[in-house]
């Protein structure tokens, strides 16, 4: 690390959070889902969930927001491990903090966890000594190796629900989402593996209109910038060891971040299965498509139909109380934790 690539680090998140935010985007994004979560709320009878909520033993809240964090850190760790392959080395406290300040930026921002992978090799990229090639060959990495676990956890829990008892309609509909993406995500990293002259084409042609109007892009930098990125792929992927190794990051990061929903049945009492929290965590995440920041409201909302859906015994109140908890520990938690190594990414500039 040398003492140039530090400053760009905050510089690079200060302007890459202006950009993503924009002025009032913020706010309004927070007001409406707050809006929204109080409907669902009262809705659900709002004095029975605080009645639920304040029946809680904090203890466990404390122990969710512990977990989540050590899922965070063992996806950093994974990181850390798939940048060591590209002859990278980070030391892990600042990758961590990297790491959490990256996700923070995706967290506060409308459907910031789908296409963040980019932003967050751009922070990495002036963070680090990395190329912003080899930086987001490694976030790439890193995502689809967290995805194995992702859907072998919602595999199983869902194998446990058709043993046990036919799949509630209410619940289908994530069911099927989840295997679409089982199948679909691996298909287009495939075709985009093995077609990657055509992708490279493809953007090529695409970019020509935007270089030919600008000279700070031109089509020979796209393309070297391309090949620059598969190469890095093609490196990382000659490492099988190392992969696997990571992989192993990536699973315990999966089982941290799932936990936080059976502590939070534990702090008010609820009989929530940890088989079914293996399912229901990454069914609701499909939720977090939800153009609210982080998928306010919409996972909410997904995390009661399928907790009621799934566990009969536990009352819509109930399920709404363990939600918010849940909600708390995995992403208000992430969001202060976030919000410091953001400031801290910024003032070591």
């Amino acid at each position: 690390m040398t003492d140039e690539s530090a400053p760009d680090g905050g510089k690079a998140l200060s302007a890459g959070l202006s950009e993503r935010l924009g002025t009032g985007k913020l706010l309004l994004g927070f007001v409406v889902a707050v809006v929204l979560i109080y409907l669902l709320v009262v809705a659900s009878g709002w004095r029975r969930v605080l009645d639920t909520l304040e029946g809680a033993d904090y203890t466990w809240v404390w122990v969710a927001c512990l977990s989540t964090f050590l899922g965070l850190a063992a996806w950093g760790k994974a990181w850390q491990i798939v940048l060591a392959v590209l002859d990278i080395q980070v030391e892990f406290r600042r990758l961590v903090v990297t790491y959490l300040a990256a996700t923070f930026a995706n967290y506060v921002t409308p459907l910031g966890q789908a296409g963040g992978e980019p932003f967050i090799a751009y922070i990495l990229s002036r963070d680090t000594e990395a190329s912003y090639e080899d930086s987001l060959a490694s976030v790439v990495t890193a995502d689809l190796l967290n995805l194995l676990p992702f859907f072998n956890f919602a595999a199983l829990g869902l194998s446990y629900l058709l043993i046990r008892a036919s799949l509630p309609d209410n619940a289908k509909t994530l069911a099927q989402g989840l295997v679409v993406l089982a199948f679909g995500v691996p298909a287009i990293a495939y075709v985009g593996w093995r077609y990657r002259q055509r992708v490279e084409d493809l953007v090529i042609r695409l970019a020509a209109p935007i270089a030919t109007r600008t000279s700070r892009i031109t089509v020979e930098g796209i393309r070297k910038r391309i090949d620059r990125f598969y190469n890095s792929l093609e490196r990382i992927a000659n490492e099988p060891r190392e992969l696997l190794f990571a992989l192993v990051f990536s699973y315990t990061g999966w089982i941290f971040f799932a936990l936080p929903l059976y502590f939070a049945g534990r702090a008010l009492g609820l009989p929530l299965p940890l088989v079914l929290v293996l399912f229901i965590v990454p069914a609701s995440t499909l939720a977090g498509l939800t153009p609210t920041p982080g998928g306010l409201a919409g996972v909410e909302a997904a995390l009661t139909v399928l907790i009621v859906a799934l566990v009969p015994a536990i009352p819509w109140s109930s399920g709404v109380a363990a939600a918010i908890v849940y909600r708390v520990a995995s992403y208000w938690f992430v969001l202060l934790i976030g919000g410091i190594a953001s400031l801290f990414v910024i003032m070591r500039s």
